[in-house]
């Protein structure tokens, strides 16, 4: 059976179309089956998808992330199941990779992932000198913009919960020994260009997290998910490298600030939340500020 890639795309045509043309690559026709759902669009999101041959192209009215994936995944035809974010870039032999690493044994897997930081800020780049560091990324799902699941995998839930942290629910359907890292494919994450926009981008991240615990707390959605290690950035990235201080105090700052204003914004409805930054052209020469797969 084909994998079957499900990518949910809201606003996304300035690089929907990059994302597919590297999934597309050097495969054979209808090699995988690849659905994009455009949701609540008001680009070119579906038109730029519709002119890759064999792309299925799913239009919703309503933006919301999880009801396009599980529109996506009620298109899709086959497994493994691949879901992945529309300004990532994989090509299609580090999708094929990423496939074979699945077994029984393992049934979900992900791409390394490294941060595009060039020209960022002092106080992005110091962020990230603690974040990227974290052993919570060592097996985790998540913050990698690309997770694959077998079909015995896909098959431990039903639908996606109405949340927006997805890649939370999927991380917390699997142990640590079920998920697996292919270190050799890896999707270049875009870093936001201001601290403004790490400061956006990590209320969403905590607003989303916060939501899906209490969901899972409460029942309301079967998962265990992993509770937040508040204090992993001193005890397991600055304590054993001291060196890293003047980078916490400024990753402390940033966090503390995101935390506060995550709060406040506690209770809003949830729809389609992201750092816009991210997906601007770089000022100056062209730099990769996308996601790429294994060169």
């Amino acid at each position: 059976m084909k994998p079957s890639v499900v990518i949910a795309a809201h606003n996304e045509g300035s690089v929907i179309g990059r994302c597919l043309d590297a999934l597309l690559s050097n495969t054979a026709p209808g090699e995988f089956d690849v659905t994009v759902v455009a949701n609540g669009c008001t680009d070119d999101t579906a038109a730029v998808a519709s002119a890759r041959a064999g792309v299925r192209v799913v239009n919703l009215a309503q933006a919301g992330k999880p009801g396009a994936l599980n529109a996506g995944d009620r298109a899709a035809a086959g497994f493994p199941r691949v879901y992945l974010d529309a300004d990532v870039v994989v090509t299609s032999d580090g999708l094929r990779e990423i496939v074979a690493a699945l077994g029984p044994d393992r049934p979900a897997a992900v791409p390394r992932r490294e941060l595009e930081l060039t020209g960022r800020p002092v106080p992005v780049r110091a962020f990230y000198a603690i974040n990227s560091r974290l052993p919570v990324y060592r097996d985790g799902l998540f913050g990698r913009g690309l997770i694959a699941l077998s079909e015995a995998g896909r098959a431990r839930f039903d639908e996606f919960p109405d949340q927006i942290a997805d890649d939370l629910f999927l991380d917390s359907l699997f142990s640590p020994e079920e998920k697996v890292e292919v270190g050799t494919v890896t999707t270049r994450i875009t870093t936001p260009r201001r601290t403004g926009d790490l400061v956006r981008r990590l209320v969403r991240v905590r607003r989303g997290n916060a939501a899906m615990r209490r969901a899972a707390a409460d029942g309301v959605v079967a998962a265990r998910v992993r509770p937040a290690a508040r204090f992993s950035w001193f005890s397991d990235v600055v304590l054993p490298r001291p060196w890293l201080a003047p980078a916490a105090a400024c990753y402390v700052l940033i966090t503390a600030t995101a935390a506060l204003a995550a709060r406040r914004a506690a209770g809003r409805g949830h729809g389609w939340e992201r750092d816009d930054s991210s997906r601007r052209p770089a000022p100056g020469p062209a730099s990769r500020a996308s996601a790429e797969g294994r060169r």
